[in-house]
């Protein structure tokens, strides 16, 4: 199962981070400091797969990461996930349909277009179960939520959930 997704810039500074197993906010403020620091120490000659990351984790969690220019994408799973999957699913999939829906990725992409990224990663990963390994399909997905989204305004839905009485 996969634990948690973060993108996190080369400063430390989380960009999106999505936990599947239930943390308070303050842990999770912490798991990412832990993971930022482990990241920034290493070498650029180094494996991209890291499997003690001591006690904060648990013993069976496992992280694999992709540094691309200012951003790191890291993925957090248990000893139930192949480490090269997951790192084919950083590459070919999730960076992949990034680049494919906002035109070669960057650091302002992911911080102006937050909930697009929500929304493919949650297309990707629900539950911290993989759904979609196709990049094709995810991004074909978040085309048709972005059509849907656009075509209900607001202003329809609130005046339907108002009642007649209140609108006066």
């Amino acid at each position: 199962m996969i634990k948690a997704v973060m993108v996190i810039n080369t400063f430390g500074k989380p960009r999106l981070s999505k936990f599947y197993e239930f943390q308070p906010v303050e842990k999770q403020q912490e798991l990412i400091r832990h993971v930022y620091t482990v990241l920034s120490n290493r070498p650029d000659n180094v494996s991209n797969f890291i499997r003690s990351l001591g006690a904060i984790f648990g013993p069976d969690t496992r992280l694999v990461y992709k540094h691309y220019a200012t951003l790191y994408f890291v993925f957090l799973f248990d000893n139930s996930e192949n480490e090269l999957a997951m790192l084919d699913l950083i590459q070919a999939v999730f960076v992949e349909t990034l680049d494919k829906c906002f035109r070669s990725v960057c650091e302002l992409d992911v911080v102006f277009n937050y909930s697009k990224m929500h929304i493919i990663l949650d297309e990707i990963i629900l539950g911290g179960q993989v759904l979609e390994t196709d990049s094709v399909e995810v991004v074909r997905a978040v085309e048709e939520i972005s059509k849907l989204e656009s075509t209900t305004s607001a202003g329809t839905l609130i005046n339907k959930s108002i009642p007649s009485w209140w609108a006066r």
